[in-house]
């Protein structure tokens, strides 16, 4: 689904970022990246988001080069995936389910379709009974759980999760991960970073580790070293 392909970046200053990385991400892969701050992860990320371009080699969504579609085409693409970011970036003006029906709306969606998925989604991430809550009414792991459920509710085909446990406490970040996998379990493709030893330990599954841009190791079986 994902391939990189000798891909580097250097950034203005001769800052590299990424060097000369390459990997493959199959589809219904779960896939941790790991590394200390600076190493590329969220680099990494930001290429297949087509936000960020390389300065050498090639990122691939299934067939298509990332980095030769249109800007037209992009919004396309990301519409196939899904993001979930350490500080939630919930509207703090709308409610769990206003939250996630206003990205439903954005792609689209109709209102019988959203009446249904919203409480769906909610209820996969166990929100059921909180769906007119304000973010501001939420802990941090709930608030969480509503940010993975607005990113899995137009059903994509990538999940990308960047630190979404960063700001949490053990037992939310625990059950965080097992609502991941889950999500993995009914098929979904993840591509998750972190720096929490215990959530690779959780996980046991393939994870990379990356090193000063470089991918340093690629373990099939979840083991942190660093």
């Amino acid at each position: 689904m994902i391939y990189f392909n000798q891909v580097s970046k250097i950034y203005p200053g001769n800052s590299v970022a990424l060097n000369n990385v390459t990997f493959t991400v199959e589809p219904g892969e779960f896939l941790s990246v790991v590394g200390h701050s600076g190493a590329g992860k969220s680099t990494l990320l930001k290429m297949i988001l087509a936000e960020d371009k390389p300065t050498e080699g090639t990122v691939f969504f299934e067939s298509t080069n990332i980095h030769e579609l249109s800007k037209h085409a992009i919004p396309l693409l990301r519409r196939r995936i899904g993001s979930v970011f350490q500080d939630f970036r919930l509207l703090p003006d709308k409610t769990a389910y206003e939250n996630i029906a206003f990205t439903m709306e954005a792609a689209g969606r109709g209102d019988e379709e959203i009446a249904s998925d919203v409480p769906y989604v909610l209820e996969l991430v166990g929100l059921g009974n909180r769906l007119s809550s304000f973010p501001h009414e939420l802990s941090g792991g709930e608030r969480q759980r509503v940010a993975i459920a607005r990113a899995i509710v137009n059903q994509p085909d990538l999940l990308i999760a960047d630190e979404p446990t960063g700001n949490l406490d053990p037992i939310n970040t625990h059950e965080i991960i097992q609502i991941f996998k889950k999500i993995n379990d009914i098929g979904t493709t993840i591509i998750l970073t972190t720096h929490n030893k215990g959530v690779i330990d959780d996980l046991g599954r393939r994870v990379i580790t990356l090193e000063n841009g470089r991918v340093a190791r690629d373990d099939k079986k979840g083991r942190y070293v660093l």
